[in-house]
């Protein structure tokens, strides 16, 4: 039996890719790599020395993943799979509801007509707009102000009536803060394109000098600094929370959702002041004007995760960016540009084609 992993190449997938076949999960991947690169598990292999049946498909394309379940003996689902550029999403809202909604209903129809009906699900603290208090409790007001939020928040909705239709699912939510960092190996991490939406691969690639200095938004908040205050939480401590909430998945049944952080927020310029220490690298800044939507402190109550799945974050700030700056380091240009995978004898991408009725 195998774990069916969805957007198994991105940042957040392959570090739990990882973490799952170091626990002994055998798994399966699929991914377009719209937004993501297959080298990525490419080192995942050889990090772990382990192999993976990877699936090159579009999960709009449900007559291709029907193949999927019917080839292998799929145990549960973990779902990371969708767009996600806030930005983006503003600007075309049509095509995040298209494909973050209606692949994750696909999904769940084949879930359902093969009887697996065990699943985790990659939600985003974005469900929570702009917080009236904090830290952030998973009973707190959900209120997405960005379509990209709004799709998470749907789904969330969606995943909760289709337990209220079949009470035999088993459904974890995973409400993410601020990934960063990258693994201790240094061969994996984050490749954003283009400018980067998120700090930390900001910071690193002004770093390593490929941008000019970070764009601050704001810095007239009401925090220790006057610049927003987020839960940064490392890649490999969020990955491992999914083995955790994987297990729980397995043995139980109904919804479940938690919030996973380190319960600390850090702003930007202490998160821009770690980077520096931990690195001896300056990163030139400069204040910009303040984005539409964006909270002035934004982090996690995760004692609920601490208390039900026996996990908590353990790796600080100066990991994370002792990490980050490893893997940016060691890979200026991030992964491979070539889409080939290099070393086809460790993973395969393909899928068998059924014989139609």
């Amino acid at each position: 039996m195998a774990i069916l992993v969805t957007g198994g190449a991105g940042f957040i997938g392959s570090h739990t890719c990882i973490e799952l076949l170091n626990e002994g999960y055998e798994i399966i991947v699929v991914d377009n790599f719209s937004n993501s690169k297959p080298e990525s598990l490419n080192r995942v292999c050889e990090i772990t020395g382990k192999y993976i049946m990877i699936y090159h498909l579009d999960l709009l394309d449900s007559e291709s993943l029907e193949k999927v379940f019917l080839v292998n003996q799929i145990e549960a689902v973990i779902h990371f799979a969708g767009l996600k550029a806030v930005g983006e999403s503003i600007k075309d809202s049509l095509k995040y509801y298209k494909n973050n909604i209606t692949t994750t209903i696909i999904i769940c129809e084949l879930m359902q007509k093969y009887n697996v009906k065990k699943l985790v699900f990659s939600s985003s603290a974005t469900v929570y707009g702009l917080p009236d208090t904090v830290p952030i409790t998973e009973g707190s007001p959900v209120q997405a102000i960005n379509p990209y939020g709004r799709t998470k928040l749907m789904i969330e909705e969606i995943l909760q009536d289709l337990y209220i239709s079949d009470n035999e699912w088993s459904i974890t939510i995973l409400r993410y803060f601020n990934p960063i960092g990258a693994h201790e190996s240094g061969l994996i991490g984050e490749d954003p394109s283009g400018i980067p939406n998120n700090l930390m691969p900001y910071i690193t690639k002004v770093a390593v000098g490929q941008l000019k200095e970070l764009q601050i938004f704001g810095k007239s908040y009401s925090t220790v600094d006057g610049t927003g205050v987020r839960d940064y939480i490392h890649v490999v401590d969020l990955a491992i929370g999914h083995v955790f909430a994987l297990d729980k998945t397995l043995k139980t049944s109904g919804v479940k959702i938690y919030n996973l952080g380190t319960g600390k927020g850090y702003s930007v310029l202490e998160v821009v002041s770690a980077f520096e220490a931990a690195t001896g690298v300056k990163i030139p800044f400069k204040i910009t004007q303040p984005r539409t939507g964006d909270a002035a402190i934004c982090y996690a109550n995760t004692s609920k995760a601490e208390k039900e799945l026996n996990w908590i974050a353990k790796k600080s700030i100066q990991d994370m960016c002792e990490d980050s700056w490893r893997w940016q380091s060691h890979n200026p240009n991030g992964y491979t540009k070539n889409e080939e995978l290099e070393n086809p004898r460790l993973i395969r991408s393909e899928v068998f084609l059924m014989p139609k009725n």
